[in-house]
This record gives structure tokens, C-alpha cells and sequence, in this order.
């Protein structure tokens, strides 16, 4: 959590932006739960604050209220979900709220979770609570997307993050791709890793980088996260880095087409295998299901790292919700390895479209970010 001093003047649209702030910090830590924030104010100054801990430790709510301690009295509560309704691991938030002696709870998004969907709210107010809900509403929404996508869609959220040089290739002619990126950009690239429950990669990636998958640069999250191989011809020996299973969990999705020697193998090295149904019109897993597959273990965000096929496969199925570009200043050439892999839309018309939402420099490279239309 990012230091903050209480008892500091503060306005209701800075409350907002400071909660969406801690609970962005807390990206790593708090999955499966949402990434909340909150902020207390009393008499137009902050008086408290917190963001989700890892599971089982206290909410953001929870946090704010014990750092203002008797200050909470009287207080308008600034949340950018809302407050729970229910015993989980933790006991309602809501109740903890009243039971403070809130006067006001300011909300930005209601919770799609069926176990709240409201309830909260309502708690809130039959206890005599103010509750306004919206205010904030975007900018929650795109720090949450990913628990939000979860929990309407029953699917993961997919971010894919592609490394690239100028001329929009992510490999040489050979094949390699490390590094086209600088140092800074692989660190951020770790972080973004570290704010995902699952990185993937199809058997291309795997065969050419032998990578790891694992989370460096100093990025921590509470758990390392799942990795995740899409080979549906086995085409991947169950060895090097990707199998070593020390140092995290890996999960094989494949086909009824793979070998059952290559599954054994796989099992054998201590991956998980689930095997899925073709993709519509190919040879590889269907994307849709990958994801659905992957929000029933829990993860709310999956990176997609696994190289033009993947990328190209995924976007075509409609699958990828955000998209993160590292672009370094170097040319490649027409021979080496375009970003989409697979076959193009047939005209401008039915190119996918993305929004700018971010630009940075990162060392000598550029960051570029992009929601996806749907």
C-alpha cells in the first residue's frame, strides 16, 4: 500500500481517486478477492484508509476503520465496491460499516457477485446508512475488469502483451525473440506477470524460448502464478524450465489428437493436463473454453505471453479484453516473425478495433496500452 498520511484534507473526487489508487496496489496480493480500496473522510479530511489484503486477511474496509478508530464515527466511507453481505472468510464488511458508526457510504460499483449483487447496499441502508453508488464508476471499472469480467462472464480475463520492434515483429527470422525489449520493459512486463493469476503460452513460444514463466524483477505476488501451455498435438517435451514444477504450478491444455505417451510424459513431470475440445475451424484448443476453464480455478486475469498464434487465435475468437504492446526501436525486416499469426480479417471492416488508454516510456522502449472493442 502506498504511504499516506491521515488526517489530511481531502475532497470527495480525491477520496475516489485514492481509493481506486489502493486498491490498484494491492493487484497482486488480493486475487481471487477483488482489489478494493477505501477511504474514510470526516469533516473534509481523510481520516483513514486501506486496501484488500491477500486472502484471509482483512478487506479494505476493514483497514480504514481500524486506522480511524473513533474518527470513523460520523464518516463518509469512499469504496470502489460494494461492501459485502456475507460470512466468508471474513465477516460482512457492511455490518462492520454500521457498526462503526459510518454515516455515509459512497460506492462506485455495485458487486456482480451473486453472494452480494447488492445485498450490501441494502444492509446499509436499512441500517439508516446513506449509500450513493456511481461516482467513480469508470475509472473502478477499469481497475476491476478483471474481477468484474469473472464474475459476469464466467471467464478469465485475458490481457495479451506482445514485445515488438518498430516494424511490428516480435521475433527475428530465426525464430528468437530474446530480447527485443530493453530492461525496464521486461521488468514491467514482470509486474504485469505479477498481477495475473495465469501466464500463457502456445507450444511455438515454448519450443523456440524454453521459458520459465516464473515472476522476477523483484515483482511478488502471494502466489506464483499458474502456467499455462496450449499444445494441441504435443508437440512439447515434458522438460526444461516450463516442467519444473518447484518453482510453479504448470497446467497442459490439449486435445483428444495428442498422443497419450506426451500426456503421460506431461503428468509424469508433475503438470496438470486438461484436455478440450478444438478450436472451430482449427487445430489447436478453443480459446472460449480455455478461459472458462481457467475462471473455474479462480483466475481472474490470465497474460497472454504465448507468441502470434496465440495472440492471433485468441483475438479472433473474441477473447482478448486488453491488450499491452512493448514496442522497441529496432527494425527487423519483412522476414522475421509478423505480431498475429493465422489468418487476417478479410477487410478494414472486420479488423478488430482497440481504444488508446495509455502511452509511457520505459528506458528506450515504449509502453502502449489498449482496451479491446466489444
Amino acid at each position: 500500500m502506498a504511504p499516506a498520511p491521515p488526517f489530511r484534507d481531502t475532497s470527495l473526487s480525491e477520496a475516489i481517486a485514492r481509493a481506486v489508487a489502493l486498491g490498484e496496489s494491492a493487484r497482486a496480493v488480493s486475487p481471487p478477492n477483488p482489489w478494493v480500496g477505501c477511504v474514510l473522510l470526516r469533516g473534509g479530511r481523510a481520516v483513514g484508509e486501506g486496501s484488500t489484503a491477500a486472502p484471509g486477511g482483512p478487506h479494505a474496509e476493514v483497514a480504514a476503520v481500524a486506522e480511524a478508530g473513533d474518527d470513523a464515527r460520523g464518516a463518509t466511507a469512499v469504496v470502489t465496491l460494494e461492501p459485502c453481505s456475507h460470512h466468508g472468510r471474513t465477516p460482512p464488511c457492511a455490518d462492520l460499516l454500521v457498526d462503526a458508526g459510518v454515516s455515509r457510504v459512497v460506492v462506485a460499483l455495485e458487486d456482480p457477485d451473486p453472494h452480494v449483487a447488492g445485498r450490501g447496499i441494502a444492509r446499509l441502508r436499512a441500517a439508516g446508512v446513506d449509500v450513493d453508488v456511481g461516482a467513480g464508476a469508470d475509472d473502478a471499472a477499469r481497475s476491476l475488469a478483471p474481477y468484474l469480467t469473472h464474475r459476469r462472464a464466467g471467464r478469465s480475463f485475458a490481457v495479451a502483451k506482445v514485445a515488438q520492434s518498430l516494424d511490428g515483429r516480435v521475433a527475428g527470422a530465426d525464430g528468437s525473440s530474446r530480447w527485443v525489449t530493453g530492461e525496464r520493459a521486461r521488468a514491467d512486463g514482470h509486474r504485469l506477470r505479477a498481477e495475473s493469476q495465469a501466464v500463457m503460452v502456445g507450444s511455438g513460444t515454448a519450443l523456440a524460448d524454453s521459458p520459465a514463466l516464473t515472476v522476477r524483477h523483484g515483482a511478488v505476488p502471494a502466489t506464483p502464478p499458474l502456467r499455462v501451455l496450449l499444445d494441441g498435438r504435443g508437440r512439447v517435451p515434458a522438460g526444461g524450465p516450463l516442467f519444473d514444477v518447484d518453482d510453479a504450478p504448470t497446467l497442459v491444455f490439449t486435445t483428444a489428437g495428442t498422443p497419450g505417451a506426451v500426456v503421460d510424459g506431461w503428468r509424469s513431470a508433475g503438470a496438470e493436463v486438461e484436455i478440450l475440445d478444438v478450436a472451430p475451424g482449427g487445430d489447436g484448443v478453443d480459446a472460449r473454453t480455455v478461459l472458462e476453464t481457467l475462471a473455474a480455478r479462480g483466475v481472474l486475469q490470465v497474460l497472454l505471453e504465448g507468441g502470434p498464434e496465440v495472440f492471433g487465435g485468441f483475438l479472433r475468437a473474441g477473447c482478448v479484453d486488453r491488450v499491452v504492446v512493448y514496442v522497441a526501436p529496432v527494425l527487423l525486416g519483412r522476414d522475421a516473425v509478423p505480431m498475429l499469426g493465422g489468418r487476417g480479417p478479410d477487410g478494414l471492416g472486420d479488423a478488430p478495433r482497440l481504444i488508446p488508454t495509455g502511452v509511457r516510456r520505459l528506458g528506450g522502449d515504449l509502453r502502449l496500452d489498449f482496451d479491446v472493442v466489444t
